[in-house]
């Protein structure tokens, strides 16, 4: 049976430019940690830490460098045998490159503080190795998890992608029957709009979206349910240009809320309601805003926050998983109005 593990599954990617500077920075780390640590009263100069930084950088370069091009082949191994090899070669650059400095200074007439060959090699490699250990442990448990949430990102869309199916299916092919007769442009028309709402739900999870298309979706839906509803939904778009219309979102983040705005808002109301979509911008930021009229959530008949809540909460995992801290979904009812607010990083 072939394997289905990647065989870059377990190696980090040290050719990439933030691991390259996070190693940096790590070696940098190392130095000064050595050099605050107790010596029998002998301090360190400035000299000797700058040299000292010189060479912990220049070994961090090398080994980087060294396990970047070695990646293809050490990825062919099994993760034991392939750590194993690859702190050797860490081991191996350390020791010839404290060789060759070693050299160099007894050549100068001042040697290293400790002045035994054997020694400072020996020490320069076991801690090159041991730093390096350390280093791909936690790049791979970085990439484990990046892995993880990427993973959790596309259940989640492929749940709401199943979710999306019987919440109005139904109800909508039912409406198009009664329509066919009474008005077939209409019927043709919120046929047109269906099947390519659900095309995107079948591509939740692939690839990006834009504010047009999300915006576009959501039109097509409430056409839809307004054909169902007739006078009971209203909608109020506040569309403030200029907008970036080609930012880029993930696939089906809009409707979702705009649907949960119609099941557990306006058509808990016997009289309807009003569902507003604001969009506009604000500098580096992109606001979306959707008000809809709700029951209080204790009245609500299917449970206003559970209902809604798994939608929110699947569409602010993606948002954040895309866009970083910076990116907040909130919701809130307030004097008979639910209000879901989205701020997103523009860019």
């Amino acid at each position: 049976m072939q394997s289905m593990r990647s065989p870059d599954s377990w190696i980090p990617d040290f050719c990439r430019r933030n691991r390259l500077a996070a190693m940096l920075a790590i070696a940098e780390l190392v130095v000064v940690l050595l050099m605050i640590a107790p010596s029998g009263g002998l301090q360190p100069t400035l000299g000797q830490f700058l040299s000292a930084s010189a060479f912990s950088l220049w070994l961090a370069m090398g080994v980087a460098a060294v396990l970047c091009t070695g990646r293809p082949w050490l990825s062919r191994l099994s993760p034991g045998l392939g750590v194993a090899c690859a702190l050797a070669l860490t081991g191996l650059i350390a020791a010839f490159g404290a060789g060759v400095v070693f050299g160099l200074y007894d050549a100068l007439g001042s040697p290293p503080r400790d002045s035994s060959l054997w020694r400072f090699v020996a020490g320069s490699a076991a801690t090159a190795s041991l730093t390096t250990a350390l280093v791909m442990r936690y790049f791979y448990v970085s990439d484990r998890w990046a892995a993880q949430v990427s993973a959790n990102a596309r259940a989640e869309a492929d749940a709401l992608q199943a979710r999306i199916r019987p919440h109005f299916l139904f109800n909508s092919m039912n409406m198009i029957v009664g329509l066919i007769r009474r008005d077939p442009d209409l019927a043709e028309r919120a046929v047109l709009d269906l099947s390519d709402l659900f095309r995107a739900a079948l591509g939740a999870g692939e690839g990006n979206s834009t504010l047009e298309k999300e915006v576009e979706l959501v039109r097509q839906y409430l056409m839809i349910e307004s054909l169902r509803l007739g006078d009971r939904l209203r909608v109020d778009w506040r569309l403030h240009e200029p907008l970036t219309w080609s930012q880029v979102l993930p696939r089906l983040v809009l409707q979702p809320l705009v649907e949960n705005a119609v099941l557990h808002g306006v058509s808990q109301l016997p009289e309807g309601g009003v569902i507003t979509l604001e969009v506009r911008q604000e500098p580096g930021l992109l606001k979306i805003l959707i008000d809809n009229g709700a029951p209080p959530p204790s009245q609500a008949q299917t449970g206003l926050h559970q209902g809604s809540g798994h939608a929110q909460r699947n569409i602010a995992y993606r948002l954040a998983y895309q866009f970083g801290p910076r990116a907040t979904l909130s919701g809130d009812w307030k004097e008979g109005v639910y209000r879901c607010q989205i701020v997103l990083p523009l860019g």
